[in-house]
């Protein structure tokens, strides 16, 4: 019986919910309501980690906005953290090309959108074939992708069902966006 190597996050906490860490070529789904923090949780996983070069996709912020939260949330970021604004997953393939990054985060899978489907983003069909990408790339490449999903006012991540099978893992990001303290649950690993 193998054991699949995990590479630490440098949160003890996020490295305790994804079972010991990120495994490689894993598709990782954290779903809350907008406003929980999702994005700011991302960040801080991005600008913390130390040695590995980490390319942060915005399709709702400018990198201006993730700059200042970038500098509300550390000191010291890392310089391995790269910024890309872009909605386009053959562009973000061709920047992923480029840049060679060990972590990718998608933030959010529902700005998406993909030439190889006749729809916008964030519609049923889009949020499937821009997750099927971002899954052949995850397991062709070993690379761990981290995807950022909305919640409905019914509790249910945004856009279809199949999302949460299609990935390895769903973090649930819950709690009062108006209190310190949030928890982060791991609904499928």
């Amino acid at each position: 019986q193998s054991v699949e190597r995990r590479i630490s996050t440098n949160d003890k906490e996020l490295d305790r919910v994804l079972g010991g860490g990120l495994v490689e070529g894993s598709l990782i789904l954290i779903g809350g309501e907008p406003g929980i923090g999702k994005s700011t949780l991302m960040l801080q996983l991005a600008l913390n980690l130390d040695g590995k070069k980490l390319l942060y996709v915005s399709g709702e912020e400018s990198e201006q906005q993730i700059k200042m939260r970038a500098e509300r949330i550390t000191e010291k970021p890392s310089s391995n953290c790269y910024i890309l604004t872009e909605t386009s997953t053959q562009n973000i393939f061709k920047q992923i090309e480029i840049l060679e990054p060990e972590i990718v985060v998608i933030d959010s899978i529902q700005t998406l959108h993909s030439s190889h489907i006749d729809s916008t983003p964030g519609s049923v069909s889009q949020v499937r074939e821009c997750t099927a990408e971002l899954l052949r790339f995850a397991k062709e490449t070993g690379t761990p992708v981290f995807l950022i999903g909305h919640i409905t006012k019914d509790g249910a991540i945004a856009g279809p069902k199949i999302l949460e099978h299609m990935v390895d893992t769903v973090l649930q990001f819950e709690g009062d966006r108006h209190h310190v303290y949030r928890i982060l649950r791991s609904i499928k690993n």
